[in-house]
């Protein structure tokens, strides 16, 4: 045993208690699980720097963008593609404002329960609110975006007593959304560990059981509807046994994991046809999980106003006020078994799905154009199995909602909606995965993609087959679809709403070193996508163009409901 090993904690120099808190709690938190964490580069944060890479069980992905970092670490913390909640990865940067930097995917984290364990280096207490440099007050800094938050103060020997406790409460407060422990260091900052202290007993987690609203007795009558969202945190069985007990289609978005379900119908397009959203109202909702993107599907459930039961998170999502009662998935089921179940509210929806289900096919086979829907849909049906997919939070979902079809099953950060962190994201959730894993995939607009590209950097020497399908329409192509498009000149639209980037995106991913082309029909577009990555693939789109794109769409799915109708 080298001499500073020998030497007690409590006589150690300040330097080597630094490192020895660090490494205690990497030690703890590798027990309880942690196997990534993500170093944004810096000074002040060196000692626990040092600490993660010295443990070979911990797997450092270094990232120098801190924006880029976080949604990393948000990425490492999602559902695995089992649905299995994953360990919280740690995410490290130095004092100042690269902590403010980590906000967006904090809020992103706390919104949708995504673990994570944010700690930010601080300058020690004497040198805050004294214009020291790289020093900003960095106390409460993500206010409730994260459940818990603690600043224990330079490390010193005599609380080494509580150093592993201290890493076991962060873990637990971080198993349903992201913590702050705020780490003052003082210089110098490059110290020697110590022995570490004794290990400590951690108990089970413990898990208070959710306190749940009466069944409305409205699920024992009438005609309703069950929707499916993402991050819902209810079992796919569950939802088929409540659909069987009531007798009421499943209209599932392709975050829900649940679209291939029997009883799923597709709906949006169904919702634009004249007629059928009037005879089609439901009185009672259920829904799991958070609402679909669909403003159509969000405005017609609104109109009958119907019974609306929450199931499942994440947290409570009732930003209309309209939620009647928030309950357990069982209670429903029970309350279902009973009633009498009339085929009839199923079976109109059925015919109706498999109308609009037909059109889709025929639409996207008659013409080998990559239209911004095609290119949805070709994605989602070409992609090989167990293959991962994350699409930016504006037209990419979107389109993959109304026309991924039944096999669509991707990732969008839907807590905040925001369009940043989509490829960093992506990135973390491929890096999360065991070697030889299924590639994964990124669907985005230049805007999007432009906005996060320094998750670009070093892309090349990871080790993640990233394949980034960009569609390329100059802009913000998702404002072209609101009624700011209509009411405004088109040059202060341009401006403000459609803000055109002349941005070269290929040059862009070239600039890291990462492989380019360009597709513009669907058979190059499936070419491409059998080659590994990593690589960006342009799409060339107009965003006027577009907008028509998908009104022929619903045009021809309307077409095709009232000639059934007719019939």
């Amino acid at each position: 045993m080298a001499d500073a090993e020998r030497t007690p904690l409590a006589e150690a120099d300040p330097v080597d208690v630094q490192a020895t808190f660090c490494s205690t709690l990497v030690d703890q938190w590798l027990r309880l699980g942690v196997r990534h964490a993500v170093v944004a580069p810096g000074s002040r944060s060196t000692p626990m720097a040092l600490a993660l890479t010295e443990r070979s069980e911990m797997v450092v992905h270094v990232v120098h963008d801190e924006r880029v970092a976080a949604f990393t670490a948000l990425g490492l913390g999602l559902p695995s593609d089992d649905g299995a909640r994953s360990a919280p990865a740690l995410l490290l940067c130095t004092s100042g404002t690269a902590a403010a930097n980590f906000l967006p995917a904090v809020a992103e984290a706390g919104l949708s329960e995504i673990p994570m364990i944010v700690l930010t280096a601080d300058r020690p207490e004497e040198l805050r609110g004294v214009g020291a440099p790289q020093t900003i007050d960095q106390i409460e800094l993500y206010g409730t975006h994260v459940r818990w938050f603690h600043d224990p103060g330079v490390p010193e020997a005599a609380t080494s007593g509580e150093w592993r406790r201290l890493a076991a409460t962060a873990w637990s407060k971080s198993a349903d959304g992201p913590v702050q422990l705020n780490l003052p260091f003082r210089e110098p900052l490059v110290g020697t560990p110590m022995e570490l202290p004794d290990d400590i007993d951690v108990g089970p987690e413990s898990n208070v059981a959710p306190a749940f609203d009466a069944v409305p007795e409205a699920v024992s009558s009438g005609r309703g509807l069950i929707l499916v969202g993402g991050m819902s945190g209810v079992p796919v069985d569950r939802v088929v046994q409540l659909s069987q007990a009531t007798g009421w289609p499943v209209i599932a978005d392709p975050q829900s994991g649940m679209r291939h379900l029997s009883d799923v119908v597709a709906v949006d397009a169904l919702l634009r046809v004249d007629g059928f959203a009037d005879r089609h109202l439901p009185d009672v909702i259920v829904r799991v999980g958070r609402p679909s993107t669909s403003k159509v599907l969000a405005q017609w459930t609104a109109r009958s106003e119907p019974t609306l039961i929450q199931v499942g998170g994440p947290g409570r999502i009732d930003p209309s006020g309209t939620v009647a009662a928030v309950c357990g998935i069982d209670d429903l089921i029970d309350a279902a078994a009973d009633q009498a179940r009339d085929s009839t509210w199923l079976d109109a929806w059925r015919r109706l799905d498999e109308i609009a289900s037909v059109t889709f096919t025929d639409v996207f086979d008659a013409s080998a154009e990559l239209t911004e829907p095609a290119v949805a849909h070709t994605l989602v049906g070409h992609v090989p199995p167990g293959a991962q997919i994350t699409v930016s939070s504006s037209m990419p979902v979107r389109d993959v909602e109304w026309y991924g079809g039944r096999t669509s099953l991707v990732h969008s950060n839907r807590g905040a909606n925001g369009i940043d962190g989509v490829i960093s994201t992506a990135l973390g959730r491929a890096l999360g995965r065991p070697a030889g894993s299924s590639p994964s995939f990124v669907l985005i607009g230049d805007l999007a993609f432009v906005h996060d590209s320094n998750a670009l950097v070093g892309l090349r020497r990871r080790s993640v087959d990233l394949r980034i399908v960009v569609v390329d329409n100059d802009g913000g192509g998702i404002f072209s679809f609101l009624p700011q498009s209509t009411l405004l000149a088109h040059e202060r639209f341009e401006r403000l709403f459609g803000t055109p980037l002349g941005t070269d995106v290929l040059a862009l991913a070239a600039a890291h070193g990462v492989s380019t082309t360009t597709a513009t029909t669907v058979g190059e577009l499936i070419d491409q996508i059998e080659r590994p990555g990593p690589w960006v693939c342009r799409v060339p789109s107009d965003r006027k163009g577009n907008v028509e794109v998908h009104a022929a769409i619903h045009a021809a799915v309307a077409a095709a409901v009232c000639d059934s109708d007719a019939e």
